[in-house]
């Protein structure tokens, strides 16, 4: 059974990259608001999440305050995607729980062994 990967992200485009990047050797799914990830997140379990930073409505600095407040869902790695290339967003995501960040544009090998990498520590 392949590892499942919770992608949340309000830009079908950036779903689309890190699906078909990861698709091959990940069970990929996906929602398009905070609130729809948590949702998914407490039906699928998945066993990592990657986490847009900038979404309308709830930001992923919230989304992930809200997984992490979750019994069910502390303990899933969440690793936030982000175009903001500042220390204090990348704090700010450390503060509430995220185990890592991924800059866009995406490096694709990064990404893969960042995945990887946090998969293996569960």
């Amino acid at each position: 059974m392949k590892p499942k990967i919770l992608i949340i992200d309000d830009v079908p485009a950036n779903i689309f990259l890190l699906g078909k990047l990861l698709g091959e050797d990940y069970e990929i799914v996906f929602a398009k608001s905070g609130n729809e990830g948590i949702k998914i997140a407490s039906r699928e379990l998945p066993d990592i999440i990657l986490l847009d930073v900038m979404m309308p409505e709830m930001d992923g600095f919230e989304t992930c305050t809200r997984l992490k407040n979750n019994d069910a869902l502390k303990e899933i790695p969440v690793i936030f995607v982000t175009a903001l290339d500042e220390d204090l967003s990348e704090t700010n995501g450390l503060k509430v729980g995220a185990v890592d960040y991924l800059f866009k544009p995406i490096n694709p090998e990064i990404v893969k062994a960042k995945v990887k990498k946090y998969l293996k520590k569960n």
